[in-house]
């Protein structure tokens, strides 16, 4: 899967075929018409009320799509960095850890096995812990 670029409703419409849920169901439970069904489908973006309802639905976090696409396109130390600039203190809650799922381990570790980034670019571009990235790589080698 491409985190780069993220076509959320063809996400949920490849989740719906995998589990071959019927248009009725899912219309009644979303509320909508087939038309609308399709539309959204059709859709790279949605709502988040209606994409917490698909993920519902669909017993599938499509919220982590955006996760992920947050972790290796716009690292926390990026951020924390422009708050440092601007001395305001953000009043949202800060995260302590970056929430890699294996699908990001996947890409970073098929980005240095295709030879397509070093080690160190990595850890430049998408701001990962060396520590971290030497253990994904030790493990995948291991196996």
């Amino acid at each position: 899967m491409n985190l780069k670029t993220i076509h959320i409703g063809k996400s949920i419409e490849e989740r719906v075929q995998q589990l071959e849920i019927p248009k009725e169901r899912i219309c009644k439970f979303l509320n909508c018409e087939e038309e609308d069904l399709e539309n959204m489908y059709k859709n790279p973006s949605m709502d988040t009320e209606i994409l917490l309802r698909w993920s519902k639905l669909l017993e599938y976090d499509f919220f982590r799509l955006y996760v992920g696409h947050l972790i290796l396109y716009a690292p926390p130390s990026a951020i924390n960095a422009i708050e440092k600039q601007t001395n305001r203190p953000s009043k949202l809650p800060i995260f302590r850890k970056n929430i890699y799922t294996q699908e990001i381990k996947d890409f970073i570790l098929s980005k240095i096995d295709k030879g397509e980034m070093s080690v160190p670019e990595i850890i430049e571009t998408y701001k990962i812990p060396k520590t971290t990235l030497y253990k994904w790589v030790y493990k995948s080698e291991k196996k």
